[in-house]
């Protein structure tokens, strides 16, 4: 699918088309769909993106190509929350100069063969395009791309080994849970925006080989990926594998009307409540208040990805918001009165006050921001 605008003669006709091409744009794109937003937690959000922005920012970018992806999407997925446009500056990210570019033979470069990283990338083009497409600006060379790297993760897909799924990377050594959950997002979703039966078919596919992957484990949740046998490797059951399943279902649910899909959304997620919390907030398994935490700068963004994916479920099933309600404000709370330290800096330990065992950067200010944006959308005002 690709989007384009004719040769037009005059500003008056321009302006015609954008506007005929935003209303057509924000009917299938369901992010645009009004919903009331806490003005306070807005506020906070609002002044973490600054520190963001201020602290982090290098001039293509905040940290490595895939959180960059997420970074840009949170961004933008706050400026729709809160209406403003401080942080547009998608053109002057590598990320979005690709976008621009809209050159296959570019994207496969850039991407350098990983998958996961792709489907971040798509889901940080379809934020932008949501922006650009709500101020009536034209959004179709973010769309057009989104559209070449998703064939390029889709290609990928290969029922020869492990009877099924999108490898990890093009060396095609390693079948895992977070390329095929994207996979199963961006599918549905894409879906949901665009009516075409290609990304249904994806998406079902997907989940079908996920569900009997054997990657879910007993306790409901989700392990990293397969072993060369194709059995549960056991590793670890990183939050934001959680969080990824439930959006994708939630999208697939919407897609199909198989309300069953959210049941099994919700195995995973009052699973990730039950056991990966302490104190009722988000803990990864590598995060320590004192000494300090073990994670490195990805590891240090997955709650963020927890949160902002419990978001997407959400947007796709309303009607649970009220369950996650409790839950959503206790994350945020924490993150201002454990993780943030001066001038909003935001760091990766939620759980407890840290004790010089935090960590700060690009990656823990992503997640904050995150939290703030998800909250400021379904937890208590």
């Amino acid at each position: 699918m690709l989007f384009s605008f004719k040769k037009l003669t005059s500003l008056a006709s321009l302006v015609t088309v954008l506007s005929a091409f935003s209303a057509d744009y924000a009917a299938v794109a369901s992010p645009l769909q009004a919903r009331a937003q806490c003005a306070a937690t807005l506020s906070t959000a609002a002044s973490v993106a600054s520190r963001l922005q201020s602290g982090y920012w290098n001039g293509g970018g905040w940290g490595i190509f895939w959180t960059d992806a997420n970074t840009m999407e949170d961004m933008y997925n706050f400026m729709l929350a809160d209406g403003s446009s401080t942080f547009d500056i998608a053109d002057s990210t590598r990320i979005g100069k690709l976008g621009l570019q809209q050159d296959r033979n570019a994207w496969i470069s850039a991407l350098g063969g990983s998958n996961d990283d792709a489907g971040w990338v798509v889901l940080s083009l379809w934020k932008v395009a949501d922006y650009r497409g709500s101020r009536g600006q034209n959004p179709a060379p973010y769309l057009n791309s989104a559209s070449i790297v998703y064939d390029l993760i889709a290609a990928e897909w290969d029922d020869s080994v492990c009877g099924g799924g999108v490898w990890w990377s093009s060396a095609h050594t390693y079948k895992n849970a977070i390329t095929n959950e994207l996979f199963l997002y961006i599918s549905a979703s894409g879906y949901n925006r665009f009516g075409d039966q290609k990304y249904l078919t994806n998406a079902q596919k997907t989940w079908n080989w996920l569900k009997n992957s054997g990657m879910r484990n007993s306790d409901g949740l989700w392990n990293d990926g397969l072993t060369s046998s194709c059995a549960n490797n056991g590793q670890t059951t990183w939050t934001y594998n959680q969080g990824v399943i439930a959006s994708g279902l939630a999208a697939l649910a919407k897609a199909t009307g198989d309300s069953s899909l959210i049941a099994e959304a919700e195995i995973t997620l009052d699973a990730t409540i039950r056991l990966k919390t302490v104190n009722n907030i988000l803990k990864e398994t590598c995060d320590s208040a004192t000494p300090t935490s073990s994670c490195n700068n990805d590891q240090a963004m997955f709650k963020g990805l927890w949160m902002k994916h419990l978001q997407f479920y959400l947007d796709n099933a309303p009607d649970r918001a009220a369950k996650y309600q409790s839950f959503i404000g206790a994350q945020e709370s924490a993150v201002v009165h454990y993780a943030t330290g001066s001038n909003w800096t935001v760091g990766n330990v939620w759980y407890a006050p840290s004790q010089g065992g935090s960590l700060f950067t690009a990656e823990t200010q992503t997640a904050g921001l995150a939290a703030h944006v998800c909250a400021a959308k379904y937890g208590p005002c």
